[in-house]
Parts: structure tokens; C-alpha cells; sequence
């Protein structure tokens, strides 16, 4: 694992212990896995949002009318008249 032995492995844990302390290491290993689990989370909704947008059609749409659509849909109606 990274080129570590497993001598390496253990004086690096002896290291934490010593640092830490026995009650701690839970602690952060758990609050090391919350952190890694939301940053999974974070990725997949961003994969989400990255999905191409339906296609919306004129009557779906909320967005106003542009003056170039209202003039068209006025001389439509005044042609109908």
C-alpha cells in the first residue's frame, strides 16, 4: 500500500495513538468517514445536475414573451380580425 511495509504501518499508529490518544482515534475515524461520504454525495449530485435539460415546449415555458414574439402574436391577431 503506497510502497509502506507493515512496520512502517505500525510505527505510524503508535504515532497516533501517542498524538491523539486512544479515545480520539474513534472520533476521527469517524468523522474522516462522515466527511469522505458527503464528498461522495456532493459528486453524485453534480452528476445529476450535468444531465442535458428537457426540452421545454412554448406552452411549458414560464419565460415572458420576447418583443419579437409580441409583435408576431400581434399582427397575427390583427390579421385574424
Amino acid at each position: 500500500m503506497f510502497g509502506l511495509s507493515a512496520a512502517h504501518l505500525l510505527i505510524l499508529f503508535i504515532v497516533l495513538v501517542v498524538f491523539f490518544g486512544a479515545k480520539r482515534l474513534p472520533e476521527l475515524g469517524s468523522s474522516l468517514g462522515e466527511g469522505i461520504r458527503a464528498f461522495k454525495k456532493s459528486l453524485e449530485g453534480k452528476d445529476q445536475e450535468n444531465e442535458p435539460p428537457k426540452q421545454i415546449t412554448k406552452d411549458e415555458s414560464s419565460a415572458p414573451e420576447t418583443p419579437q414574439e409580441k409583435a408576431v402574436s400581434r399582427s397575427n391577431d390583427s390579421n385574424h380580425a
